[in-house]
């Protein structure tokens, strides 16, 4: 028997990351990347690591420097680990008991690292949604509480600061709306996620890092300032909540302007409440290369990725030229199919 899941990179649109502060997000997947995992049948249960994510041997002390260097100390095995280990406990903790075969569980992934298209939360998805179907036990989960198990498999088995909006769209695919609402999250431990016809979307670029860094990340004291209940913070997630139901409206009525305008304004109050040394260098240097070409742009996640509205093919070509001079990349942004849920999916 063989099993083979994908799962697609998302893009943050509007209203991130008030998702971390039971806000409101408009979120899609990127159907340019994905991440895969594959289980085939063996007689012991095993996780492989990847031989370029995963590396524990090298030509010499120089590669193995530059390797870590560039791709930093965790690759995607440990995610697999934490994934299964996680799907175990929630079988246990609904008295589902697991029978099938075993198996070698391998994993590839062409989703750009270190940038903020969610390539972890891709793989955790993935693998979840392998073992589900692997053991026949989907139809004992309901679609909105994967997200909530691949959060917690990040958070409190790996100790990643993460919030849910990656995990929802991840999990649905296409394009999602999702209200976090702190009392229907305390009540059920999942907010309120709804499918928008991703037919709805103007045509939308990405621009990230080529050559990302793993190192000098600067952190962020916002949450800190949030549980405190410091006003101006306060106030910049309800905003941030506010551009998802605005940009949703604005997508309703076939707005593109006010939808696009959003981008910007979105971007400004990121900039206001993190700063630039949070938001870092290529960010900032990316959207002020899209200003330069007249194209909105916001920041598509924590890392080093924008995405944007396109503009006519001279705007988009000259913007693209830039970006490529300077060490980025720039792409029309290929909205990800919505992904079905139910046993009968699996094969």
């Amino acid at each position: 028997m063989r099993l083979e899941v994908q799962v697609h990179a998302r893009a943050g649109l509007l209203g991130n990351p008030s998702d971390g502060y039971y806000g409101k997000t408009l979120s899609c997947l990127v159907g340019n990347f994905k991440a895969r995992v594959t289980l085939e049948e063996r007689a012991y249960l095993s996780l492989q690591p990847h031989p370029q994510f995963d590396p524990l041997e090298f030509q010499n002390i120089t590669e193995l420097g530059k390797t870590y260097g560039q791709q930093g100390y965790y690759g995607g095995l440990r995610l697999l680990q934490a994934a299964c280990k996680k799907f175990y406990d929630a079988c246990t903790q609904r008295g589902i008991t697991l029978d099938g075969p075993n198996f070698a569980l391998t994993y590839d992934t062409d989703i750009p690292r270190q940038v903020g298209l969610s390539g972890s939360s891709a793989l955790v998805i993935a693998t979840l949604r392998a073992l589900l179907c692997w053991y026949g036990v989907m139809d004992r989960f309901t679609q909105a509480q994967l997200p909530t198990i691949a959060l917690e498999t990040e958070q409190e088995e790996l100790g990643i600061t993460a919030g849910m909006q990656d995990r929802v769209i991840q999990t649905y695919g296409g394009l999602m709306y999702m209200d976090f609402d702190r009392a229907v999250m305390a009540a059920r431990g999942y907010g309120r996620y709804e499918r928008l016809e991703t037919i709805l979307l103007p045509p939308l670029y990405l621009a990230y890092v080529l050559h990302p860094s793993d190192s000098g990340k600067i952190h962020s004291d916002v949450r800190r300032r949030w549980h405190d209940g410091d006003p101006e913070v306060v106030q910049a997630m309800q905003t941030f909540a506010g551009f998802a139901d605005t940009g949703r409206a604005a997508l309703e009525r076939g707005d593109v302007g006010a939808f696009s305008t959003l981008f910007d304004e979105a971007f400004a109050l990121r900039r206001t409440i993190f700063g630039d040394p949070v938001l870092g260098p290529d960010n900032l240097r990316m959207v002020e290369l899209a200003r330069a070409h007249g194209l909105p742009a916001t920041t598509c996640g924590s890392g080093g990725a924008i995405v944007g509205v396109m503009g006519d093919e001279p705007q988009n070509a000259a913007f693209a030229d830039a970006l490529a001079a300077e060490g980025y990349h720039f792409l029309r942004l290929a909205v990800g199919p919505a992904y079905p849920w139910g046993g009968e999916h699996c094969r």
